[in-house]
């Protein structure tokens, strides 16, 4: 019984230091992303314009 309260012990430690290294990852800014929202429209739409209505292709029935 004295193994489950270390090992309960030990995982809340864990959990706990992997909650201080997450928000201290976010207080530096390591998920700020400044350079993708100004590139974004240069590669948004690979096909052609937005604007212009995509063409459907026609299938061929099965002979």
């Amino acid at each position: 019984m004295g193994a489950l309260f270390i090992l309960i012990a030990i995982s809340i430690v864990v959990a706990g230091s992997f909650l201080i290294a997450f928000l201290w990852s976010v207080k530096s800014g390591q998920y700020d992303d400044d350079f993708t929202p100004s590139v974004r429209m240069l590669f948004d739409d690979p096909s052609g314009s937005a604007n212009e209505p995509k063409k459907q292709e026609e299938k061929k029935p099965a002979t």
